[in-house]
């Protein structure tokens, strides 16, 4: 499906954006394979002593989230809010997605089914435009993320038994680096660096928060 470009407000005008993510995303998803000593962003870029203690020695799980950019006049990002009887980061804001399953063609698929089954995102309303680098989590997944536009005449569904709440935040918000902060909290007995970006009530950190730091640095750093 082919959208009509947004009304232009700002540097953060779809046609910017549409401009920056074809000169500087990737085109196919980033190679699967990434060594404890690769480049690429990690949960252990602000922890780097705990390198040697991490799981990067054996092969992470695939994942996919889906980056999804509202075509606003003023482009925003959805987010999803999981519930807090998860098993694993729950209670946390994420970006729609999940683990890469048998019946996935591609992380792109993934991250549309995943988007579909848990906010009721149609994916004829979605635009892919390309790939961030693959972001390693201390838990052990190696996440693909998919940028895309989204046309904003969507209706959600929010599926309860995952998804508490669904929202947007203003993109240049977010991809202002004086918003990037850096927290600190103990997990698992010692001190964990993380980076955090909180707005208004709602507290963007973690993996979340280093997807769009590294999104920051690949379209937007000057």
């Amino acid at each position: 499906m082919q959208f009509q470009p947004a009304a232009s407000h700002g540097p953060f005008n779809e046609t910017s954006f549409r401009d920056a993510a074809r000169r500087k995303l990737h085109t196919e998803p980033p190679e699967l394979a990434r060594p404890a000593n690769a480049s690429g962003p990690s949960d252990f870029d602000l922890n780097p002593e705990i390198l040697t203690e991490s799981s990067f020695e054996s092969a992470p799980r695939a994942a996919a989230v889906l980056v999804p950019v509202v075509r606003r006049p003023e482009l925003s990002l959805l987010f999803t809010l999981r519930t807090d009887h998860l098993p694993a980061h729950a209670g946390q804001i994420a970006f729609p997605g999940g683990k890469i399953e048998e019946q996935d063609e591609s992380p792109l698929a993934a991250a549309l089914r995943e988007a579909e089954e848990e906010i009721g995102l149609d994916p004829r309303l979605v635009e892919p435009l390309g790939f961030l680098d693959s972001y390693r989590t201390g838990t052990g997944y190696r996440i693909t993320p998919v940028v895309a536009l989204v046309d904003p005449g969507f209706a959600l569904t929010l599926n309860r038994n995952e998804v508490v709440d669904a929202f947007e935040v203003p993109l240049p918000f977010l991809m202002d680096a004086r918003n990037h902060q850096v927290h600190a909290r103990e997990l698992g007995g010692r001190e964990r660096r993380y980076y955090a970006m909180p707005y208004g009530d709602r507290f963007i950190w973690g993996a979340t928060a280093g997807i769009l730091k590294n999104m920051h640095e690949r379209l937007f750093r000057s």
